[in-house]
């Protein structure tokens, strides 16, 4: 009997748990479909009518599509910046390819145009050869033949006997007999000019030598060469005026003279007591002083015999005679000074 009562509480302990399982699982499954249906949860489903469900269906519709929409635009974006890469980076391997293409081409090209520069520099070498030979071959031909020739003219132009002299030998020994000829007749003509020449002309410029080199006024002296003779005047000053006019004063024969315009001027008055043996200008050259210059010009008289005085720098009246007779033998005006075309003619300018 108590067993019976135990199983009928069992039994009926299982059916109430089934029944509240089932409760429970058709409330869920009511949640689940409000959840999905939520046009339905209205306050007043009586009132809600067709038009507020197409509303609904309408909106969910274009939500959708707005989605679907951005979801498709992003994948294009995605798939054009993941396609920029791959198109960038084609490009590139394009233009390297076309550069390694032109640079290929350009390498051909020049190894080309070398090769054909070299094949025409040997051939024009080549050629240069041939004909430096042949040019050599016709020198030493030539220089066959005309040694034949020239053996043949001496052979028939001396005695067998005599032995063949060469032709630098004959002009040799021409030359140095004329030479020789020459400077024996140079020597006669000289000798015998100086003595007549010393004579009559220092004879004659001896007594009238100031004459001679204060007239300067005459045709003979015209002309630039002779300008500062005609225009020159004796001049008084201290030594103050000389430094402030003129930049080279020397001491020189115990007097002073002055550079101005290619001659040497007495500076009278410089100091005083002080006198001249040649009252007048002294051409110069070279910066040499007046008395170098006269040096120069009593060597050259004495070498051509027209002056046997002192060589001691001073324009004397035996160095003026000497001058003179210089001067009238070779044609120029007689000024019995040094004058450029008296050195001219001498060779010293």
């Amino acid at each position: 009997m108590k067993s019976t009562i135990l199983y009928s509480a069992l039994v009926g302990s299982l059916a109430l748990a089934l029944a509240t399982g089932g409760a429970q699982a058709a409330t869920d499954r009511n949640k689940q479909q409000a959840r999905a249906k939520p046009q339905q949860r209205s306050a007043n489903p009586a009132v809600a009518g067709p038009a507020t469900a197409r509303a609904h269906r309408n909106v969910s519709a274009a939500q959708y599509r707005q989605q679907r929409s951005y979801a498709n635009t992003q994948s294009r974006t995605r798939s054009a910046v993941n396609r920029a890469p791959r198109q960038a980076s084609a490009t590139r391997a394009a233009a390297a390819r076309s550069t390694s293409t032109t640079q290929a081409t350009i390498r051909e090209r020049n190894l080309a145009r070398n090769e054909r520069m070299r094949e025409r520099n040997a051939q024009r070498n080549q050629e240069f050869r041939a004909r430096r030979d042949v040019a050599a071959a016709n020198r030493a031909k030539n220089a066959e033949v005309n040694r034949q020739r020239n053996a043949q003219v001496n052979k028939t132009a001396k005695p067998a006997s005599a032995p063949p002299a060469t032709a630098r030998e004959r002009n040799l020994a021409r030359n140095t007999n004329e030479f020789r000829n020459r400077n024996n007749n140079v020597a006669i003509n000289r000798n015998r000019n100086v003595t007549v020449n010393r004579t009559q002309n220092a004879t004659f410029y001896r007594g009238g030598n100031a004459r001679v080199t204060n007239s300067w006024r005459g045709d003979a002296f015209r002309g630039q060469r002779y300008a500062a003779f005609r225009n020159y005047n004796r001049q008084w000053h201290n030594r103050s005026w000389w430094r402030s006019h003129y930049t080279r004063i020397v001491f020189v024969n115990s007097g002073w003279w002055y550079w101005n315009a290619g001659y040497w001027f007495p500076a009278w008055g410089y100091a005083p007591s002080v006198s001249f043996v040649f009252d007048g200008p002294i051409y110069g050259y070279n910066g040499l002083s007046p008395d170098q210059v006269t040096v120069n010009v009593q060597q050259q008289l004495a070498s051509a015999g027209y002056y046997d005085g002192p060589i001691d720098g001073q324009l004397g009246p035996m160095t003026r005679e000497a001058i003179a007779a210089y001067q009238a033998d070779n044609g120029l005006a007689v000024t019995s000074a040094i004058d450029e075309p008296t050195l001219a003619t001498m060779g010293l300018v």
